[in-house]
């Protein structure tokens, strides 16, 4: 089983930039590739970025070139760096485990963290 705490979130101006971390722990975490999500209010949960302990990154289209993920094998934690945020940016930002790599629905993931608030104004 993995175990998933996010930080970093916080209440930040359109425009700003904040950069959420991952910490991951349990005996198998490094099987597993990390996601990020999110879910704003009243809207389903959807795939944000992902990244393997190998740094390979995958990004939903929505944001790329704006958010990036990021490792640090010897922290065991990932990060996203998201960059010129958006009121529409707005929402509960969780990391989430899954065994398998590629994945972009939150099915496919087996362990989740708590979840990070990350609020955006303008």
């Amino acid at each position: 089983q993995v175990q998933l705490v996010e930080s970093g979130g916080g209440s930040v101006q359109a425009g700003d930039s904040l950069r959420l971390a991952c910490a991951a722990s349990g005996r198998t975490f490094r099987r597993h590739m990390l996601g990020w999500f999110r879910q704003a209010q009243g809207k389903d949960r959807e795939f944000v970025a992902a990244i393997t302990w190998s740094a390979w990154t995958m990004y939903a289209a929505s944001v790329q070139g704006r958010f990036i993920a990021a490792v640090d094998n010897g922290m065991d934690t990932v990060f996203l760096q998201m960059n010129d945020l958006k009121p529409g940016h707005t929402a509960l930002y969780f990391c989430a485990a899954s065994i398998s790599v590629g994945r972009r629905i939150s099915g496919d993931y087996q362990s989740w963290g708590q979840g990070t608030q990350v609020t955006v104004s303008t």
